[in-house]
């Protein structure tokens, strides 16, 4: 039982101990982790930055220290380097609301009646763009004050107040009105981060000659899209994965795993 779920609970113990850390440092001055997901201080000596925040602070005009940059570059590095999408299911808070939310959706049988998507998953990175834009007309982070990652992380902080009914929107919305809807369609977040992790090294591998098809793999990825190979001898999945490992967990076959890219075969 507990393989069937390893990464899932390993990815809740990543998220809690990240949000327990926050707290620690905000509430009792245990400063191990300080600050927030856009900002933080690690061990009150490195700085990490959130790179999507600090470019539209950029935009906006604001002056980038070079404390600000390094973390930004930092972050990007490490999310570079093992899968850009991986900050959603391994970090940000909002993927446990929307994980719910979409287990619901499969008990219910919501699936069933809604069989195509209303939206693309292409309107994330138009809104980066858009982010950009208002920044710079607007002199200010647009995004970052309407982000409900922010929200929900100061909520979870300082007292849930407005943070609860962004909880509850993102919820609902997920739950009756589009399968993915926040993550996997709105969030410009998640799309700078997914652009980021492109040429990441950590991927999944799916091995075709073990595949059976039964598509398990397809019924619980929030991010349908990447699992274009089944059913094909291909091997690439898109950068859009989050990394989260569930359909390595539910594959009985065994036929999907971690793995570490191989550019020279990718290149041939």
């Amino acid at each position: 039982m507990i393989k069937k779920y390893r990464f899932l609970i390993a990815r809740r113990v990543s998220q809690i101990s990240i949000m327990c850390l926050y707290i620690l440092a905000n509430i009792y001055g245990i400063n191990i982790l300080m600050g927030n997901l856009s900002s933080s201080l690690l061990l009150e000596t490195i700085n990490l930055s959130d790179p999507f925040a600090v470019l539209q602070m950029f935009f906006a005009g604001a002056i980038i220290s070079f404390d600000i940059a390094l973390g930004a570059f930092i972050i990007a590095i490490f999310y570079f380097t093992i899968g850009g999408r991986a900050f959603c299911s391994w970090v940000c808070p909002v993927n446990i609301i929307t994980d719910f939310a979409n287990y619901l959706r499969r008990v219910l049988k919501f699936d069933e009646v809604q069989k195509r998507q209303p939206a693309t998953r292409n309107l994330r990175y138009w809104l980066i763009l858009i982010s950009f834009i208002i920044s710079y007309f607007m002199s200010v982070a647009a995004f970052e004050l309407i982000s409900p990652v922010s929200m929900i992380h100061r909520g979870l902080i300082f007292g849930l107040g407005f943070g609860f009914a962004t909880i509850l929107v993102i919820f609902l919305f997920d739950l009756f009105v589009l399968k993915n809807g926040w993550c996997g369609h709105l969030c410009p977040l998640g799309g700078f981060y997914s652009l980021i992790g492109r040429f990441s090294l950590i991927r999944v591998h799916h091995n075709h000659t073990k595949c059976t098809n039964c598509m398990k793999c397809k019924v619980v990825c929030p991010e349908i899209q990447v699992l274009h190979m089944i059913n094909k001898s291909s091997e690439a999945v898109l950068d859009e994965c989050t990394n989260c490992g569930r359909c390595i967990e539910v594959c009985d076959d065994e036929a999907l795993n971690f793995s570490i890219r191989n550019y020279i075969k990718d290149k041939k």
